[in-house]
């Protein structure tokens, strides 16, 4: 009888072992991932959107605490973000943006917070990484890498006879630094003259858009987060003026631009996504190379188009309308 007991007990002893185990992976909290937007306009929403979707088909349990930047001070508010985040032990920071991608870099130092980026044209330059190939920090992403040679041929095809592309853009921002010592290259090798403008801020736009509008044959229009948060008053003064304004993605041409060779956002956040998940089950993200999407396509706006008296060059019969 005493046998019996033993066994019982010991049973009982084992059962419960396996049901305290169970209860803990049972109660184990989901990753806490903070996503930092460096503010809110379509291109860095549909960023984010892939982000989410990449996450959610994860076999992850993740939980993603979204914080986006104000218009007027997206930059201190991206730092903010960031802070709160690592003092929160976060166990990721996704950071949409150049801006958004550096205060997190900066906030994560000294600790083991990884940092993944989406959309940052030049992350070398930016310093948050070393090289594409081998980023050798905790820290990796995706690049929203222009083809400024096959917007020129665009711009070329719609317009043969233009001189002189107007580029706006904001002084400190880094993709658009990048974006425009590269246009500039490209544009003097067809004999094709750049009239850039800088700016610091939103406030800076109107003026610099009209002035600018004044003097070229058309603007070409990069991600500059500021320009395209205000991009409505740059198409207001390039309407002015009765010239194109060309985007670089499918939601500017939407909202009044012309014409792009446009990256599809939502795949680039969906890649960033991916690369989140990877990270977060173990993998390196310092080991981890810069991500790029190449496959680009002409979208236009008929509208646009129509009112400005031109037409769509026989070479792009198949682009995409996006009116």
């Amino acid at each position: 009888m005493k046998k019996i007991l033993a066994m019982v007990l010991c049973l009982c002893m084992v059962a419960a072992c396996f049901a305290g185990c169970n209860a803990e992976e049972g109660s184990q909290k989901a990753l806490k991932v903070g996503v930092i937007q460096y503010m809110s306009h379509p291109s860095l929403d549909n960023c984010y959107n892939g982000v989410a979707a990449a996450l959610e088909a994860s076999s992850l349990e993740v939980t993603i605490d979204r914080q986006i930047g104000s218009s007027n001070a997206a930059e201190s508010d991206c730092i903010s973000y960031a802070k709160n985040m690592v003092a929160a032990n976060y166990d990721m920071i996704v950071a949409i943006a150049t801006p958004a991608a550096q205060a997190a870099f900066a906030a994560v130092e000294d600790t083991d917070i990884p940092v993944i980026f989406c959309a940052v044209s030049d992350p070398v330059s930016a310093k948050l990484v070393d090289s594409m190939e081998k980023p050798g920090q905790n820290c990796t992403g995706t690049s929203d890498v222009l083809d400024l040679k096959a917007q020129l041929e665009m711009i070329l095809a719609f317009q043969p006879e233009a001189k002189t592309i107007g580029i706006l853009y904001t002084a400190s921002e880094e993709n658009s630094l990048t974006n425009l010592k590269n246009f500039k290259d490209v544009c003097a090798a067809k004999g094709i003259t750049v009239e850039a403008s800088a700016v610091q801020n939103a406030s800076d736009i109107p003026a610099a858009a009209e002035a600018l509008a004044a003097k070229v044959d058309c603007i070409n229009n990069f991600t500059d987060n500021n320009v395209v948060n205000n991009l409505s008053v740059l198409l207001n003064a390039a309407e002015k003026y009765g010239i194109p304004v060309y985007g670089s993605e499918e939601e500017q041409v939407k909202n009044g631009c012309m014409a792009s060779v446009s990256i599809n956002y939502v795949a680039l956040g969906k890649v960033t996504g991916e690369m989140a998940a990877q990270v977060l089950g173990g993998a390196d993200a310092g080991a981890m190379a810069v991500k790029t999407i190449t496959d680009a396509e002409l979208v236009y706006n008929s509208d646009v188009v129509s009112q400005l008296g031109l037409t769509l060059p026989a070479q792009y019969e198949n682009a995409i309308n996006v009116k």
